[in-house]
């Protein structure tokens, strides 16, 4: 990188390392109450390398991303801001970015963003100036050659360590690894994953990544998706574009559910000792595959679960970084 630019995050310096990341999302609220983020901020900062705040996610409006990190920085966690290209054009995202910095955030994912007819204004025109892509190469801009778009300089430090996604299991697949390297291309510098249950085809994303010496140019963090109940897995398998749920999870969440019978409470209960069991499964196996630098559990609205699952999986304590 230009500009003498130094690993500066804890999620960078771990990754750095060579040590094994872990990431975990925050969805904030649909309202002005800051405490639910600073609550899930200090039950998860120790637990985790950086924490995503989601951008509007599923196009329902919520607290925005920005003001999430600013929460999250305040309890001592740190924030990883998401931003998606569907809502803003492109002096709006960059101006936000800079904001961002000014405050101390170092982390940003780059997301296309879900179509907004699957949110709560349906009817809302998109934006959708750049695309996700465009958008990595935008910061990647912004940091190396501190330029904005129109080529005019940015005053100031632009430090960033810049993120996208990927979904190994959309169709066509051999095309996810050629889209992965485009990104890669762009300046991204890891990459979070849809979240993973069919590992064997995980398995296979990941080698054809691996011959293409791609594992070596970005650091990639495998997706995982606790489930607490077998209607959740079922909705993620039917409902949920690009999630692919095999049937044998569906039939293992209720089989452990039916053991609860008919009360209610007792058949939760062992939805989520089942649905914990399957994570701890998903992080080991996914920790096997050549070229994996980590994971990224998307637990929202089930936070509170993510510190003790990380314990289990032996994820903890996290590894000691240099301060700076």
């Amino acid at each position: 990188m230009s500009n003498g630019y130094k690993a500066g995050t804890r999620l960078e310096k771990i990754l750095a390392a060579g040590k094994f990341a872990v990431t975990a999302e925050v969805g904030p609220p649909k309202g002005t109450d800051p405490e639910p983020v600073r609550k899930k901020g200090e039950k998860m900062k120790s637990a985790c390398d950086a924490l995503n705040v989601t951008d509007n996610q599923t196009a329902i409006v919520r607290l925005c991303s920005l003001a999430g990190c600013a929460l999250l920085k305040q309890v001592g966690a740190e924030p990883l801001m998401q931003i998606v290209c569907r809502d803003r054009n492109r002096i709006a995202i960059q101006s936000d970015v800079l904001g961002a910095i000014s405050l101390g955030v170092g982390n940003f994912l780059c997301l296309s963003g879900d179509h907004q007819k699957f949110g709560n204004h349906p009817t809302a025109k998109n934006v959708f100036d750049i695309d996700s892509i465009q958008l990595i190469q935008t910061l990647k801009m912004m940091r190396d050659e501190k330029k904005f778009i129109c080529g005019e300089d940015i005053s100031g430090n632009t430090p960033m360590f810049i993120g996208a996604a990927e979904n190994p299991f959309a169709d066509p697949f051999e095309f996810r690894v050629v889209r992965l390297a485009k990104k890669i291309k762009a300046g991204a510098d890891f990459i979070q994953t849809q979240a993973v249950y069919d590992v064997p085809k995980f398995a296979r994303w990941m080698k054809m990544v691996c011959d293409r010496g791609l594992d070596k140019q970005v650091h990639i963090l495998a997706g995982v998706i606790p489930i607490r109940t077998s209607g959740a897995a079922r909705y993620m398998q039917t409902s949920v574009p690009g999630v692919a749920v095999p049937d044998e999870i569906v039939k293992r969440m209720k089989a452990a559910e039916d053991k609860g019978g008919a009360d209610k409470k007792l058949k939760a209960e062992y939805g989520r000792e089942e649905g914990i069991k399957l994570t701890l499964e998903l992080i080991e196996q996914v920790k096997q595959i050549p070229g994996v630098h980590g994971v990224h559990l998307m637990a929202v609205g089930w936070e509170e679960a993510v510190p003790g699952i990380l314990e289990k999986a032996g994820l903890l304590p996290r590894p000691a970084v240099e301060a700076g």
